[in-house]
């Protein structure tokens, strides 16, 4: 039994060291994740190998997300117009508040393929139960198909809330398809969504499990939530489908998060992208190019506004090369909202300079951790800014998911990007960049707005904080680039 034992040691051992090898000198990852991980197959013997199997396999797939209805709505040649207009100095902004960013516009252009549209109208959620409400209301009104994505859906009351209408709306012949992903609704099959598939419906995961019960793939989430209806109305945003999200879950109790209604032409990229995902996702019932999903659309307002993808079958980092972008325009005021806040050091320093060059930096994070490695990170990395004059807030009205930033009352994002590793690298994300004074300024209100419903972290506070919580920070920052 002992040589058993020693054997088996020996085995992973040499494993430790051949996958060692790999992080160094194959799969050329950044220094500070290949140290991490390093840490981890050494230090913690045996569990440390299987914890690599799960979450620090890199993708090896390329061009997941082809469609070729892209040149057929337009988007390439739509995507070259804009690019050249912008070099050209002829591109016609519609408001100056976008104009002022073209930069930025320009960086989305040519970093992400981010179409600008200018002829959007966005209402703001920041409520649950307002979100849903609408959503319900909106799908019951669909006429044609229904497109809906989220990271974590559940068949709790909310979910067969939703189901219901689904279910209802494919009886009458309109085209509904769900698309879920296999980790983050752990739990859910097709099979519990057959009587939507017998009515009509459409029902794919995301990298599904191999086997019964065992998915390997813990990376490599797709963490979007879209909802598209009829080619005319848009979601994009925080809100995932479940009770907590309306406040209805005793251990985080009221859910702070934001969310995007959206009319205009910002809803034909919500399309593509759902269109992509998709078809990634499903083998034998794609999405081929047809009008029904692109009409036309009349004007339904002014706010200028691009959607931005990333994940990690991308070269750049896109959302978070956008995040930074926001950061370098600050002139007098940056609002950060983020459940994790565990940057790398580039965005840091960023915040760091805008500090100490007269910015006003504000984060609010929650009072409460749903993932204990990744608070306490959290905590360290906010309590780095303290010293260089960031001012820290401490949501204490529940839990709060919300990603947004607001620059100046003039430039905003919202979507479902946090600012950490995972969401830079690691997920599938999307995010509403938004060029508009009175929508960016309503998401400033909303902030300030909570900083009532908040504490102040002040420097003198956090130099206080005791042992104990300085020993969690130490760990979970080394933890830290592969949280």
């Amino acid at each position: 039994m002992t040589q058993l034992v020693s054997i088996t040691l020996t085995a992973i051992f040499i494993l430790n060291i051949f996958l060692a090898i790999a992080l160094i000198f194959l799969e050329r990852r950044d220094p500070t994740s290949t140290w991490a991980w390093l840490i981890v197959l050494f230090f913690v013997p045996f569990f440390g190998f299987f914890i690599y199997l799960l979450f620090g396999r890199q993708l090896r797939e390329k061009h997941l997300f082809r469609w070729e209805g892209q040149d057929k709505v337009g988007i390439n040649q739509l995507i070259d117009y804009q690019t050249q207009a912008i070099e050209d100095g002829t591109l016609d902004f519609r408001l100056d508040d976008t104009a002022h960013y073209k930069d930025m516009i320009y960086l989305h252009l040519r970093n992400n393929h981010a179409v600008l549209t200018q002829d959007n109208d966005v209402q703001i959620f920041n409520d649950g139960t307002a979100k849903f409400d609408a959503l319900i209301h909106d799908l019951e009104c669909a006429k044609d198909h229904i497109h809906f994505q989220y990271y974590i859906l559940r068949l709790d009351s909310l979910g067969k809330r939703i189901l219901d209408v689904l279910i209802q709306k494919a009886k009458q012949g309109v085209n509904v398809r769900v698309l879920f992903d296999d980790i983050g609704s752990r739990g859910l099959h097709k099979r519990h969504l057959r009587e939507l598939i017998d009515n009509g419906g459409h029902v794919e995961a995301f990298f599904p499990a191999v086997l019964p019960l065992i998915n390997p793939r813990m990376n490599f989430r797709n963490h979007r939530k879209i909802v598209v209806v009829d080619g005319r109305i848009g979601y994009v945003g925080g809100f995932n489908v479940g009770d907590e999200y309306l406040g209805l879950n005793k251990r985080f109790g009221y859910w702070r998060d934001t969310h995007l209604r959206i009319e205009g032409s910002a809803v034909h990229p919500l399309q593509t992208r759902f269109i992509m995902d998709w078809n990634q996702a499903s083998e034998k019932d794609g999405i081929k190019y047809a009008e029904r999903y692109f009409p036309a659309i009349p004007r339904k307002g002014s706010v200028g506004m691009q959607i931005v993808t990333s994940g990690p079958d991308e070269e750049w980092e896109q959302i978070k090369d956008g995040y930074l972008k926001m950061i370098f325009l600050a002139k007098k005021y940056i609002y950060i909202q983020t459940p994790y806040f565990i940057p790398d050091v580039s965005f840091l320093d960023a915040l760091k300079i805008a500090c100490l060059s007269g910015v006003d930096v504000r984060i609010m994070i929650p009072n409460k951790p749903d993932h204990m490695f990744v608070y306490w990170a959290t905590y360290s990395n906010v309590g780095k800014l303290l010293k260089a004059g960031a001012k820290v807030y401490i949501y204490e009205n529940g839990f709060l998911h919300t990603k947004q930033i607001v620059v100046d009352d003039e430039l905003s994002t919202v979507g479902t990007a946090n600012i950490d590793v995972r969401s830079f690298k690691l997920n599938f994300e999307i995010n509403a960049f938004i060029y508009d004074r009175k929508t960016s300024h309503a998401l400033a209100e909303l902030f300030e707005q909570d900083m009532q419903l908040s504490t102040e972290l002040t420097y003198e506070m956090y130099t206080e904080r005791t042992r104990i919580i300085k020993i969690k920070e130490s760990i979970s920052r080394l933890l830290s680039p592969i949280l």
